[in-house]
């Protein structure tokens, strides 16, 4: 049976309009070495797939968008220090990843580098798990860009009008435009997309200076003290201690991070995959991390009443800091809409990248109607079908929310939860070949004899934020306040195991299977 399903996969350089996919010898190299045939063109350069995974994070605006949950466990100091934590954490998680990026660079991911890099007898099964829960994590990706994005608009609409009272199904309506626009241009301008990616980073830059300008500027008489902004720890959740008040604070920058191996999925579309995703990736988590950092203490100096801003009539936190900053309606507009255009192109390069690890898991069967998803458009030499599912699934999703704003909020902790788990599995396999002492395949990225301690040290991390993400928001919760995202996540591996063993087993072999040991 497996010989029969490498037939499929060795084909390689596949001939599309009388010509081959645009790409060097090493990405063919590569392609031969995995067995995977080049379906896709290869349109993405340095700066466009350096775009690409800078707009997917966003993650300045991110820290803007969950600052709430920063201030609310452990105050200003304890987001300013906690994000500073994080970014450092995620830079030795990025580093790991982005090794594994360059040995083996494939839409897949992570399934792909526990199925070449786990202990022979575990790479099966544990690589169709971490395929699930890298399939439900960048699902979940799209839902919580479309929801931030949506309730940003509603907050715009809240400032301006203040008889609009925002409803979940309002947001709900929202969330389905920003779909139909990425849908547009996942199919009719996919072509365009590595332009258009590299067009909005642009934006993301000058955005970045065109918010923190204003904020600096504007807010001189009524400017909080650097010594309360980096030394002033809040518990105002009531966990009795600020310490523990810190730790259930790092899942939201957590959260801006998350996702950071986007351009991994987009591998198969990128010109010198193997060179330029891992530096995509380095310099992506450098950039954005330092100017999240920059921004986060910004905010924290812009706000003097955090009761107020976090039961502000908006619904959304920033803006009412704009607004008490700028005096204006309208500057606080269009600083909030630079937000909101940047989330509406981030959504795009979500789904992109979600339905790319939809669609390479489909190619190696791990998926009920594999074929149907696993199909490339011969118009848009896209994955199609995959972009199609992603945005059903989020359409789904969202309906959540119209009964209940809680449980929407466990299907976005129980996608960080899955991305996580992704993380530390596939780290953690290439950390135990380095300490049995088997040799790893050649990588154009790789920091050598430091290797096995940058490995073990993403993991200690990763363990630390998988275990709050599953913490309640409040001590003591009742049954509505509950992080049920535990549940989410219960299911997803339930699922998982379910179809495993009813299915699965049988046309499931793993991408390892498809590798050629001679090249």
């Amino acid at each position: 049976m497996a010989g029969k399903k490498m037939d499929v996969h060795v084909e390689v350089g596949a001939e599309r309009n009388g010509s081959l996919a645009e790409g060097t010898l090493s990405d063919m190299r590569d392609m031969q070495r995995m067995g995977k045939k080049q379906q896709t063109l290869r349109s993405f350069r340095h700066f466009s797939t350096l775009g690409f995974v800078m707009v997917i994070l966003s993650t300045w605006e991110a820290q803007l968008a969950t600052a709430v949950f920063g201030l609310s466990n452990g105050g200003t100091a304890g987001l300013i220090w906690g994000y500073f934590a994080v970014f450092l954490g995620f830079g030795l998680v990025v580093a790991s990843m982005a090794e594994m990026a360059s040995m083996a660079p494939t839409s897949g991911g992570q399934y792909h580098w526990v199925s070449e890099f786990a202990p022979r007898r575990a790479q099966k099964f544990i690589s169709y798990l971490v395929g699930w829960l890298g399939i439900m994590g960048w699902q979940t990706a799209v839902v919580f860009t479309t929801y931030l994005t949506s309730h940003q608009i509603q907050g715009v609409a809240a400032l301006n009008h203040a008889d609009y009272e925002p409803k979940n199904w309002h947001s709900t309506l929202l969330m389905w435009a920003l779909l139909a626009f990425g849908i547009l241009f996942n199919t009719l301008y996919s072509k365009k997309l590595a332009i258009v990616q590299a067009v909005i980073v642009v934006l993301h830059l000058v955005g970045f200076f065109a918010i923190l300008i204003p904020l600096w500027a504007l807010n001189r008489a009524n400017r909080a003290t650097a010594s309360d902004v980096f030394t002033k720890f809040d518990d105002q959740m009531g966990w009795g201690n600020d310490g523990l008040a810190v730790l259930v604070g790092l899942l939201g920058p957590s959260g801006s991070f998350v996702g950071i191996e986007a351009g991994v999925h987009m591998s198969e579309e990128v010109r010198d995959a193997a060179y330029v995703v891992p530096r995509a990736m380095m310099w992506t988590w450098l950039g954005n991390g330092l100017l999240g950092w920059v921004m986060g203490i910004t905010f924290c100096f812009c706000v003097t009443d955090v009761m107020g801003v976090l039961t502000t009539p908006t619904g959304v936190p920033f803006i009412q800091v704009f607004y008490d900053t700028t005096g204006s309606v309208a500057a606080s507009s269009a600083m909030a809409c630079i937000m909101i255009v940047i989330g509406i192109f981030a959504t795009v390069a979500v789904i992109a990248a979600s339905s790319r690890q939809l669609f390479a898991f489909a190619r190696d069967n791990g998926t009920p109607f594999s074929a149907f998803f696993a199909t490339v458009s011969p118009n848009y030499d896209i994955p199609a079908n995959a972009v199609y599912l992603t945005v059903v699934v989020v359409v789904l999703m969202s309906l959540i929310q119209i009964g209940s704003t809680v449980a929407f909020n466990q299907i976005l902790a129980f996608g960080v939860g899955s991305m996580l788990s992704t993380y530390m599995i596939s780290i953690g396999c290439i950390a135990l070949r380095r300490v049995r002492g088997i040799p790893l395949l050649p990588s154009r990225f790789s920091f050598g004899r430091l290797g096995l301690l940058v490995n073990l040290s993403s993991l200690a991390f990763l363990l630390l934020i998988y275990i709050f993400a599953f913490f309640p928001p409040v001590p003591n919760p009742s049954n509505d306040e509950m992080n049920w995202g535990v549940l989410g996540y219960g299911l997803v591996i339930l699922f998982s195991l379910a179809y495993y063993l009813v299915k699965g087993r049988f046309q499931y072999v793993g991408p390892v299977e498809y590798v050629r040991k001679d090249i």
